[in-house]
């Protein structure tokens, strides 16, 4: 019997989330969820479909990204995790997918515009791009120094992981997070989609302004606020 079942449990539901919510495709993308008090993380093997993957097929790793339970190799991205598990404490998921229009603003090295109130209600800022990767970078650890290429930006841009919840990577796709991998997933989906009116938005209007400052404000308090009231409260 597994120590860890109910993570792998968790990090499995977490993951067929992912294609529930057209996120992934095949074996594109994955989730993880870190259990602190035994300093491991939970991720999904490397290249198994969605369609085949068991809760038992879920690998424990430590924070250096060595396997500490589990017969099959993790995913490719398992160090990105580690770095981002190591270097913010209050984060207890990671979720990694290569959706649609989240990817394709990736790829064209652009932030995701603040242009409504939707974007407002979840973060107050462009979902940062992060810039392509440095052929030092490149050269080096790859997937570790992904997650330095994350922490870098929203140092670069400074922002705070806890508020933000979200990044792309430039040329690469979309990585996000939150204080368990059910948030990570929310965040994920919210980022897809932000993207996606973002871009119908420049379809229609070329010139669309970015939301103004009172509305942004407006919208992410009344959820994230100290006088917050949107919702059911305690």
């Amino acid at each position: 019997m597994s120590n860890y079942k109910s993570l792998k449990e968790e990090v499995y539901e977490a993951n067929m989330q992912l294609p529930e919510l057209g996120l992934v495709l095949f074996t594109f993308g994955n989730a993880s969820a870190v259990d602190r008090s035994k300093g491991v993380f939970a991720i999904k093997p490397s290249g198994v479909h969605y369609t085949d993957l068991k809760p038992e097929d879920i690998v424990i790793c430590d924070y250096d990204a060595k396997i500490v339970e589990g017969s099959m190799r993790p995913s490719s991205d398992t160090k990105t995790h580690a770095v981002l598990y190591s270097e913010w404490d209050k984060i207890g998921g990671v979720v990694h997918t290569h959706s649609t229009y989240g990817t394709a603003w990736a790829q064209a090295l652009k932030d995701v515009p603040i242009f409504g109130t939707t974007h407002a209600d979840h973060l107050l800022s462009d979902i940062p791009c992060a810039p392509p990767m440095t052929d030092e970078y490149i050269r080096g650890n790859y997937e570790h120094m992904t997650g330095h290429q994350i922490i870098d930006c929203l140092k670069e841009r400074g922002l705070k992981y806890e508020e933000i919840g979200m990044v792309l990577v430039g040329n690469h796709a979309p990585f996000t997070w939150g204080d368990t991998v059910s948030k990570a997933v929310y965040n994920s989906a919210v980022c897809e989609e932000v993207a996606k009116m973002a871009f119908l938005t420049l379809q229609i209007n070329p010139n669309a302004a970015l939301l103004k400052e009172a509305l942004k404000k407006k919208h992410f308090n009344r959820k994230h606020g100290k006088d917050a009231y949107y919702g059911q409260g305690c």
